[in-house]
């Protein structure tokens, strides 16, 4: 059985071809046209077609999905078996809610601690008994950086250096970095301490486009062991919940 997951976000859209639990091809666009739509499905026929987008329209390769396929909008109301005790479901991200369920159907015997790195840094629980409460959001390591630049009249725009690793800086643009860089491992730590304090056997599950940063920052704290890489976390909590949804 075929499935094609699609995950629009703020800044990349990704597609995944799913073989029941088994990703067989996944890619990362910044604009999706409908060249690319038709290469995805050529002679493929997909029991399940799942969008899940943070966006509030829709582009026309998205009709052209809707005319051949049966479309599930991904929303908090499909929950693939999490107790999902936020208390506005209808304002939680789909990206989040996706990577909530993914993390548990991989690692269902952990609690799981989930943090995206994307736009915005989001920290998200559950745990093994498939409970969710809630989780944070915090600005991203680009908009840290850009944000710095636009609110001041003197300091410059600058990018993220995974080679740095001094602890504070020696004129103005390591200042920066050390700010932003190093104010990002401590949250990343302090949230992480805070989590583990609500059980045993933890995973520390990274996603998005820089968690391989993130994990450069974690590499060598007390929590390094316990750190996974997931690229496409959310695409497979998309393939998980419309599995688990059409059961």
């Amino acid at each position: 059985m075929l499935n094609l997951a699609v995950d629009i976000g703020n800044t990349f859209i990704k597609i995944a071809v799913f073989e029941n639990d088994d990703l067989i091809k996944a890619k990362q666009y910044e604009h999706v046209d409908l060249s690319d739509i038709d290469a995805i499905i050529a002679g493929r026929s997909f029991a399940n077609v799942i969008i899940s987008s943070v966006k509030q329209t829709e582009d026309a390769w998205q009709s052209i999905l809707a005319d051949k396929f049966n479309i599930t909008k991904f929303n908090s109301q499909i929950t693939a078996g999490i107790n999902n005790y936020y208390k506005t479901p209808q304002t939680l991200g789909a990206d989040r809610w996706a990577a909530v369920i993914g993390a548990h159907y991989l690692y269902p015997s952990h609690n799981n601690i989930i943090i995206g790195g994307g736009t915005c840094i989001t920290y998200d629980f559950v745990d093994t008994a498939a409970n969710y409460f809630g989780g944070s959001i915090s600005p991203g390591l680009n908009m840290r950086y850009k944000a710095v630049n636009y609110y001041t009249a003197a300091l410059p725009l600058l990018n993220a250096d995974e080679k740095f690793d001094a602890i504070y800086g020696e004129d103005t643009a390591s200042a920066i970095r050390s700010g932003i860089q190093n104010g990002i491992k401590y949250e990343l730590q302090g949230f992480i301490s805070e989590y583990i304090k609500q059980g045993a056997g933890y995973n520390i599950i990274l996603h998005g486009g820089d968690s391989i940063f993130f994990d450069t920052l974690l590499k060598n704290s007390i929590f390094a062991p316990y750190v996974k890489i997931e690229p496409y976390l959310v695409l497979k909590g998309l393939n998980a919940a419309i599995n688990k949804h059409n059961d």
